[in-house]
């Protein structure tokens, strides 16, 4: 999945002069978390956050002695070197992004024109979409040797059974590096059957576990 694919196209923005205070109600209003700072031809100037915001407002308890402070611009205390993505990056890798750097909000660009914004939210979304969790399935879990044509050798058993497999992810095990675990989010609400199968043919099925029989 790429980035405009699931990108907010239509972004909340403020300008450099843009007040704290009328930064802080845009905020508020949209229910959002960050405003990308762009110019008028577009081109993105900078992003503030409401902890930006937050940080740069008087205390609650003398608000009303220093209300100028309200009144200062955004540029005065927006971010200017940001991390940005283009339209065509793929969803994984700004999934690294987000943990490695610990931002909140990603905008995109294209020909150095904001064109959009991606958050953790929508990266939340999409992972959900990325495992099939939000389709009607079961999880499956696969141990097998980290050779190739393990992930085919599967997915034909599975193809046996006239089940679709909805989405399919694969890790390292952490027990063996020679080894890797397929994660399947397959068809059915009945994973069993589909694992006995996979067990008779000499894999190491994780999950579900084998239920068990006489209490």
């Amino acid at each position: 999945m790429i980035v405009q694919d699931m990108m907010n196209k239509k972004p909340v923005t403020a300008r450099p002069e843009t007040t704290i205070m009328e930064a802080l109600l845009t905020l508020k209003k949209h229910r959002i978390r960050h405003l990308p700072v762009i110019v008028d031809d577009g081109t993105l100037a900078g992003i503030i956050s409401d902890r930006d915001l937050r940080d740069a407002s008087p205390s609650i308890f003398d608000a009303a002695d220093h209300a100028d402070k309200f009144e200062r611009p955004v540029s005065e205390i927006m971010v200017s070197d940001v991390i940005t993505a283009h339209p065509l990056d793929f969803a994984e890798d700004l999934l690294s992004i987000f943990y490695e750097h610990q931002i909140g909000c990603i905008p995109v660009l294209e020909h150095e024109k904001l064109v959009g914004v991606i958050t953790e939210r929508d990266m939340l979304y999409t992972l959900i979409q990325l495992t099939g969790a939000h389709q009607p399935s079961s999880h499956l879990e696969v141990k097998v040797d980290n050779i190739a044509g393990q992930l085919a050798d599967v997915a034909s058993l599975i193809k046996n059974f006239k089940i679709n497999i909805n989405s399919v992810l694969v890790y390292p095990s952490k027990q063996d590096d020679t080894q890797k675990i397929l994660v399947l989010r397959i068809g059915t609400m009945n994973p069993y059957r589909v694992a006995s199968e996979l067990r008779q043919n000499g894999y190491d099925v994780i999950w579900p576990q084998e239920p068990e029989v006489g209490q």
